[in-house]
């Protein structure tokens, strides 16, 4: 059994959820082992991001992405299955959609198109 950590953005989340949703995650969480992270048939995936290894888990319609460190699970994420940031994360790409539209030169032609009007 792991110890629980959250950033602020899965904190939130959290709090935002039933009480009895928020009993079964953290059930789910704390009862995965080492054996089950490093499992190929498990239900835990896992990719690279930023040179860290990163767990995805999903428990009913949340998806929560979370890293190993020593003893603890630090959940960085929980977002709700097929969101567009669900799909950022699992993409590698900016995790805000303001990140993502600047990054869109159509972005700036609308921007551009809403001042001549």
């Amino acid at each position: 059994m792991f110890q629980v950590t959250f950033s602020k953005q899965s904190l939130d989340e959290l709090n935002s959820l039933s009480q009895g949703k928020q009993l079964y995650l953290m059930e789910q969480l704390s009862s995965l082992s080492s054996d089950i992270l490093s499992g190929e048939n498990s239900s835990v995936g896992s990719f690279l991001r930023n040179g860290k290894v990163f767990y995805r888990l999903r428990i009913d319609d949340l998806r929560v992405y979370f890293e190993k460190i020593d003893i603890s699970l630090h959940c960085h994420f929980i977002l709700q299955k097929n969101s567009l940031n669900d799909f950022l994360v699992r993409c590698k790409m900016p995790a805000s959609e303001d990140a993502v539209l600047e990054n869109h030169q159509n972005f700036w032609d609308y921007l551009e198109s809403l001042a001549k009007r």
